[in-house]
C-alpha cells in the first residue's frame, strides 16, 4: 500500500491507497514542534481504526508546504514503515511542465494538484485550492503549469476580522441566508462567504480570457464544497486531489 502525504501550513492530510483505491484519509493539525514519534503515536491509532497496520506501507510519497516537517516524516517514514518516501521537489518528475519565472518558487502542493487535475480532466484548466490561502492555478492544454493567483484563506481572513475590529464576534463560515445581513453574524458571513465568491468568480472570468478559451474549473480544499454551491463557475470539487496527485506522481516515478 502507498502512504501518501501532504504536509500543508494548516493541515497534515494522509491517505493510504490500495492501488487506485483511496482506503482511507486523515487530517492532523500542522505543528511543526511535533516529533516523528509523536506522529506515529497518532497515525497507529488510525490506521488500527481502519484494520491497517504499518506493516501494510510498502511505499509513501510525501509532499510539503512546511520544510521543517519534511525531516520528521522522512523519519518517521523510514522508522515505523521501513520504507524511504519519495519527495515531491524540483526535479522530480510530475508531468506538468513549470513554465513561470522562477520554478523554485512554486509550492509542492500547487503542482501535484495541478499534475492529478490535468490527468483527470485534460486542459485548460484552473485549479483552486481553498487552503490555509486560496490559489488558483492557471494549466495549458498541453500540461504547463502556467502560475497563478494567490490571495488570502477565508478563515484566515475570518480570524483577522474577528481579531482586528473589537465589536466583531467569531462566526461560523456557514452559507448566509440573504446577502443583507440583519445582524452582526450574519453581514460578516454575506461579506466573507459571497466576497469570496465574487473574488472567485472575478478572478476565474479573467484567467479565461487569458487561457484564450473556456477553461475547465476544479476545486479543492476544505471549504470548497461551500463556495462551488454558490457560483457556476467551478466545473468539479476534488476533496482528494493533492493525494490523487501523489499517487499519481509515485507512479509516474516508478514506472521502469
Amino acid at each position: 500500500m502507498l502512504l501518501a502525504i501532504d504536509i500543508g501550513n494548516t493541515n497534515v492530510v494522509i491517505g493510504v491507497f490500495e492501488g487506485d483505491s483511496l482506503k482511507a484519509t486523515w487530517r492532523l493539525g500542522t505543528d511543526v514542534h511535533k516529533l516523528e514519534d509523536e506522529y506515529a503515536a497518532v497515525l497507529l491509532n488510525l490506521l488500527s481504526m481502519r484494520k491497517l497496520a504499518f506493516a501494510d506501507i510498502d511505499h509513501a510519497i510525501i509532499s510539503s508546504s512546511v520544510p521543517p516537517l519534511v525531516t520528521v516524516f522522512e523519519e518517521l517514514c523510514q522508522r515505523y514503515f521501513d520504507v524511504i518516501p519519495m519527495v515531491v521537489e524540483p526535479g522530480t518528475k510530475t508531468g506538468v511542465r513549470i513554465s513561470i519565472d522562477n520554478p523554485r518558487e512554486v509550492g509542492a502542493d500547487r503542482v501535484v494538484n495541478a499534475a492529478a487535475a490535468h490527468r483527470l480532466y485534460g486542459g485548460p484548466l484552473i485549479v483552486i485550492d481553498f487552503g490555509t490561502a486560496t490559489t488558483l492555478d492557471a494549466v495549458s492544454k498541453e500540461g504547463d503549469y502556467l502560475g497563478g493567483a494567490i490571495a488570502p484563506g477565508i478563515t484566515i481572513s475570518a480570524e483577522a476580522l474577528f481579531e482586528h475590529a473589537a465589536k466583531l464576534p467569531r462566526v461560523e463560515l456557514v452559507r448566509p441566508q440573504k446577502a443583507i445581513g440583519r445582524s452582526s453574524v450574519a453581514a460578516m458571513q454575506s461579506g466573507i462567504i459571497f466576497g469570496y465568491v465574487g473574488l472567485i468568480e472575478g478572478i476565474v472570468t479573467r484567467m479565461r480570457k487569458e487561457l484564450g478559451g473556456d477553461a475547465k474549473v476544479i476545486a479543492t480544499g476544505g471549504l470548497a464544497d461551500i463556495i462551488a454551491s454558490e457560483t457556476e463557475v467551478v466545473d468539479a470539487v476534488e476533496p482528494d486531489l493533492t493525494l490523487v496527485g501523489l499517487r499519481l506522481i509515485h507512479e509516474l516515478n516508478s514506472e521502469r
